[in-house]
């Protein structure tokens, strides 16, 4: 049983009970909840760490995670009506996070402008209300947080709130304080993360906001009946595809020992494989110590490239989309330099690819929606076994915490 608290209570503990005085000291009421929890979902079983059975868990729970919001019988995004019905009157989207979760607003962006015709906004939390940014009453701000605690998450969703926007919540833990700050709350069913390095929260996160941005296009007329269809289709076919892409760890981990030589390594994509690029330089950092840096493969001759030599592993996200043909371009850059590059493609961009690639790992062909979560998996692994070569604390890394509670 649990009871929230507002600003400034305080609670007396009895044998009798429990009493509840509010900042001015009166005694009030505050509700209970029976809050539901079991052990047996934290235990890392066969795995070595908490991270990699994480990692392997995603196809179910991203699995689970689109149950809840897709109808495959119907070919339909099914979200609260209340989600459904606002879309016609927002402008505008201001997406707010940190870390990962930034990472997975920045991948959303691209679909709520590409599928919704919906531009966004997005910001680092801690810095969002540095930036006297104008909200029009009335626009949707959503915040999106693994525990719904973090503090600089919190105080920007309360700034969104006292300027008139609709909040919503993309969160792990539906009984959170930003879940219960917020008009609408969409959950994730990533289900208990121990491992401080955010994997299948992550995923969750993507599948959910995919999923809405769906939504939104259907609700404001940008995408019809035949457009939503091949786009519900391709999320139901994301367990498949991530199973193939675990297949691939042997071969991840030969790659990891080449990669942990190495004290310094780059991420390249473009599209949503740009904002993948910086989650996967952000993963290699938090558990292998390994400095790693993301980039836009176009901006590669406007600085970084002066990096590349013998020395420097360059991974190279680029499935077969629209941006192929250019972030290949930029590959052979690099590998005209000596650049040590790692392509991460589908079976389709592994057969086009000009050889001469350190390594080439090879999913399979998929629709451009859901390559990002796909994709991440062999990312995370290759963090994960890098710094298994090293001999890093993998679940705990030093100077992290799973939920950052101050700002």
């Amino acid at each position: 049983m649990i009871s929230y608290l507002e600003d400034g209570d305080v609670t007396i503990l009895t044998r009798q009970g429990i009493d509840f005085l509010n900042a001015k000291g009166e005694y009030v009421q505050r509700s209970s909840a029976k809050i539901a929890g079991s052990t047996i979902f934290v235990k890392k079983g066969e795995h070595r760490h908490f991270m990699v059975k994480e990692i392997h868990e995603q196809p179910r729970v991203v699995g689970q995670t689109l149950t809840q919001y897709i109808d495959v019988a119907s070919g339909t995004i099914k979200m609260p009506k209340a989600v459904e019905l606002g879309f016609r009157d927002i402008n505008r989207v201001s997406i707010t996070a940190c870390g990962t979760a930034f990472y997975a607003g920045l991948i959303a962006r691209y679909w709520f402008e590409r599928y919704a015709g919906l531009p966004v906004e997005i910001d680092t939390a801690s810095e969002f209300r540095y930036r006297s940014v104008p909200l029009d009453p009335g626009n949707l701000a959503i915040f999106v947080s693994q525990s719904g605690e973090t503090a600089d998450t919190l105080a920007s969703l309360e700034f969104a709130k006292a300027r008139g926007q609709r909040i919503l919540s993309v969160v792990n833990v539906p009984s959170s304080t930003m879940a219960r700050a917020s008009q609408i709350v969409l959950p994730t069913l990533a289900g208990p993360e121990v491992g401080v390095a955010s994997t299948k929260a992550f995923t969750c996160q993507l599948a959910t906001l995919a999923c809405l941005a769906i939504a939104a296009g259907r609700d404001r007329g940008v995408l019809s009946a035949a457009d939503e269809l091949p786009l519900v289709r391709a999320l139901a076919e994301v367990p498949s595809y991530m199973a193939y892409a675990l297949e691939l760890e042997p071969k991840i981990r030969q790659l990891a020992r080449k990669m942990a030589a190495s004290r310094n390594a780059l991420f390249i994509g473009r599209g949503t494989n740009y904002p993948l690029a910086l989650e996967a330089a952000l993963k290699l950092k938090e558990i292998s110590y390994i400095h790693a840096e993301g980039y836009a493969a176009g901006e590669l001759k406007h600085g970084p490239i002066a990096l590349v030599d013998k020395n420097l592993p360059i991974v190279v996200i680029a499935p077969c989309d629209m941006t192929f043909e250019k972030t290949i371009s930029n590959m052979h850059e690099v590998i005209a330099r000596e650049g040590r590059t790692i392509l991460i493609t589908d079976h389709k961009g592994a057969s086009l690819a000009a050889p001469g690639s350190w390594a080439t790992l090879a999913l399979q062909d998929m629709p451009t929606l859901v390559a990002p979560l796909v994709f991440a998996l062999p990312l995370q692994l290759l963090a994960y076994h890098t710094a298994l070569v090293l001999g890093t604390d993998v679940d705990q890394p030093r100077n992290l915490a799973k939920s950052v509670t101050v700002e």
